[in-house]
């Protein structure tokens, strides 16, 4: 394809609802929160993970915890996971310390009450945690102290930004950024507010690249999620894109802001106006955006969460500069095959002749734009290409975008031995039978369109 797809908090209205996080991630030089691998495919044999802990739209007294392997299809990894031996808990958000254990932050209290603590909870396995501990957000006056988020910066300190509020007006909220004193997370510098974001603005999100903090912040007053830089984590920021500069409109907050494996970066956030999660992607340092995409699944459910990123093993290993056949995980007697230079699945059996054999078998190489991931090539030299969304076999012209849209990443199938193949630039489309034809399909979330979306390698039929 020559375009790439139109993809891509539910809190307060003003005075009357929480502030989300002030949250923010060092990309690429912070492997206790990112994980190792954060711009290219896993390697074979591994897997990328994200991991998201919100609470619930129906219930803020516990979290849920879900994993997706594209940041797209999340699914539930255990419901219930964590609920505090008192108070409520919203906002949470989790990063995996140099230790190996994870870490929950997060805020104590409804968005009715006065709440000047934040909580801390631990887990060595994302499932069970233990309750560490309250702390009280030294700031004078405080009233309320919303919506705390991990960020590891470059150098390896840990810090909390959250945003907080003081008596003489409850519901104007400035970020402040708090630095772990010790390893142990258990002591805290002075808060310090992130100069230049100014009050009325909450939901404040950073991303690292470089050297350039870049902040995504919602302003309270127009509704809209802004965008401002600075050289320094604590500012000063300079705000440069307002109103709605992305195309993501308004009664939009909680802004999380990932890298996916293809390079690109994903921002999710809350549309508590309508009750969906939205996500939304970027290839351009952040200058615009695709059309925002409601997260199947979960969209309604889960409410304000943020996005860790890990690299982890147990990946599928697809063996590259091997032919293979592909057969469907829930057609077994249908196989991949070239049909005038498209991708079908008809039935193939030992009495197939020769040709229509032939036709069934497929080179698995490097990705040509991505060596972990994936590519297919023909017995005339042609690649597996998605082509208006129809998988579709094609003499390679030695462009970008063909190369990108000849990639797929190989992700682990719902079916033993099975494998799903993302496309490499339109993230959570995977190749997919329907009416046996194969083409480039968005994952709704169902186990349906996981099962037509996984295929088995096996010996090739020629």
């Amino acid at each position: 394809m020559t375009t790439r797809p139109r993809t891509p908090s539910r809190r307060s209205l003003l005075r009357a609802m929480a502030a989300l996080p002030v949250a923010a991630l060092a990309l690429g030089e912070a492997p206790g929160l990112l994980g190792t691998a954060l711009a290219a495919a896993p390697a074979a044999g591994s897997a990328t993970r994200y991991t998201i802990v919100p609470f619930l739209d129906s219930n803020d007294g516990t979290v849920n915890v879900y994993q997706s392997d594209d940041a797209t299809d999340f699914r539930l990894v255990q419901s219930s996971a964590y609920t505090p031996p008192g108070n409520r808990i919203r906002d949470a958000s989790v990063f995996k310390h140099t230790n190996g254990y994870y870490y929950l932050t997060y805020t104590t209290h409804t968005w009715q009450d006065a709440s000047t603590t934040i909580g801390f909870a631990r887990s060595s396995d994302r499932v069970n945690w233990t309750f560490l501990y309250d702390y009280t957000v030294p700031i004078a006056n405080l009233s309320r102290a919303w919506a705390p988020e991990w960020f590891v910066d470059s150098d390896g300190s840990v810090n909390v930004i959250v945003s907080c509020s003081v008596t003489s007006d409850e519901w104007i909220f400035t970020p402040y950024l708090l630095k772990a004193a010790n390893s142990a997370l258990t002591a805290w510098t002075s808060p310090v507010a992130l100069s230049g974001i100014g009050p009325n603005h909450i939901d404040t999100y950073i991303v690292k690249t470089g050297s350039t903090y870049h902040a995504f912040t919602k302003n309270e007053t127009a509704k809209y999620i802004e965008y401002g830089t600075a050289s320094n984590l604590a500012g000063p920021y300079t705000i440069t894109r307002t109103g709605d500069w992305a195309g993501w409109g308004s009664y939009r907050e909680g802004p999380s802001v990932i890298q996916l494996d293809n390079g690109g970066w994903r921002i999710f956030f809350d549309g508590y106006g309508d009750g969906n999660y939205y996500y939304s992607d970027s290839y351009d340092a952040f200058a615009t955006w695709s059309a925002p995409k409601a997260l199947p699944g979960i969209s309604g459910t889960a409410r304000h969460f943020t996005v860790i990123k890990e690299t982890v093993t147990g990946g599928p290993a697809l063996t590259k500069n091997a032919t293979r056949s592909l057969r469907s995980a829930n057609y077994t007697t249908r196989y991949w095959q070239e049909q005038s230079a498209l991708l079908n699945l008809p039935v193939v059996t030992s009495s197939s002749t020769t040709a229509e054999k032939q036709a069934s078998a497929f080179t698995v190489v490097a990705g040509l734009a991505d060596a972990n991931a994936c590519s297919f090539r023909d017995a005339a030299g042609n690649y597996l290409r998605h082509y208006s969304f129809r998988g579709r076999f094609d003499v390679n012209d030695g462009t970008s975008t063909f190369a990108r849209d000849a990639t797929f990443i190989a992700r682990t199938g719902p079916a033993s031995g099975s494998v799903r193949f993302e496309s490499y630039n339109y993230p959570g489309y995977y190749l997919r039978h329907y009416n046996y034809q194969l083409s480039v399909a968005q994952s709704d979330g169902t186990d349906l369109f996981r099962q037509d979306s996984a295929f088995v390698p096996v010996t090739a039929w020629a």
